[in-house]
């Protein structure tokens, strides 16, 4: 009786701990940020393409496990490809696979199965140009720019496209997808893709010591300085009237317009503090700002319109 009741404690404890480990081979909190941006795009261009319809619930929860599924293989494949790095870093080095808590073949399995799984349902259950996006995100990311992380901070514009895919996903999953991608479309994956450079030049400069143990390269001058620091300004500036262009095309109103106006403000002045100051406190006050900055724009498109 005693050893029974010992199993029935110790049971849930391994099945939390494995299920930690999925979670954070695959990057549970990030994926869910990423199939967030899709979610929300496409809501916005359902309300545009078809503004007298309901919602299509049921497309919008594929929507979410294809593209989670897809987010959390690329994850899985860059702690593959990187395993070994990641033992140097301080913020990676508990990873399962670093500290031997998952094998590399149980790895390349979850990696393929989500990743295949991920992709079929973007193609079937919302239209085959959805799959296609899923699937390019998919290999940009894993066999383009994780290798090119340890090569030039150049990298970071590389890794700018994948991760400005999942709105424009989101939107074209909206749609019938009939083999070409709209303005809409592409104004969403372009207030994404400006907004990558701020954002993830703020976390490099935060965790840069860290990265440098593992050789990756990703502030643009390579040093935290003033020439960084100034390349973060002038990105974020330019965020401002890109972020806006959700407006000019009609795709929301004048509110939207002011709410995207005193993010960007507010985003630019993190930005130019850290140009003034170059600390490391600045960068973190920014890359706090980034996560909030996001979803703040997307929100006002949506509700906007």
């Amino acid at each position: 009786m005693q050893a029974e009741r010992v199993h029935i404690i110790e049971k849930p404890t391994h099945t939390t701990s494995k299920f930690a480990d999925y979670a954070a081979f695959i990057k549970l909190r990030l994926s869910a940020l990423v199939v967030f941006s899709a979610a929300i795009s496409f809501v916005i261009g359902s309300h545009l393409s078809y503004p007298d319809a309901a919602l299509n619930w049921q497309k919008l929860c594929w929507l979410v496990l294809g593209g989670f599924l897809v987010t959390g293989s690329s994850n899985g494949f860059n702690q593959l490809i990187e395993r070994d790095l990641d033992k140097l870093m301080t913020r990676t080095q508990n990873r399962p696979l670093p500290q031997g808590r998952m094998s590399i073949q149980e790895a390349l399995i979850l990696a393929s199965v989500t990743g295949i799984a991920g992709v079929c349902i973007l193609w079937y259950f919302m239209n085959p140009l959805s799959g296609i996006l899923g699937f390019i995100a998919l290999l940009l990311y894993t066999l383009v720019y994780t290798p090119l992380k340890r090569k030039t901070p150049f990298a970071v514009f590389v890794g700018a496209f994948p991760g400005a895919i999942p709105p424009m996903l989101g939107y074209v999953a909206s749609t019938s997808g009939n083999g070409h991608i709209g303005l809409q479309a592409l104004v969403l994956f372009a207030v994404q893709f400006i907004w990558q450079f701020p954002h993830f030049w703020a976390i490099a400069w935060v965790v840069d010591d860290d990265y440098r143990k593992a050789g990756f390269r990703m502030l643009p001058s390579g040093e935290r300085d003033k020439a960084t620091a100034f390349q973060v300004l002038v990105y974020t500036l330019f965020l401002i009237p890109i972020s806006l262009f959700p407006v000019f095309f009609r795709m929301c109103g004048s509110v939207s317009a002011v709410i995207i106006l005193i993010a960007g403000i507010a985003f630019c002045y993190q930005a130019y503090k850290l140009f003034k100051t170059c600390t490391i406190q600045s960068a973190q006050q920014l890359m706090f700002g980034s996560f909030f900055y996001l979803p703040v724009v997307q929100l006002a498109i949506l509700l906007g319109k």
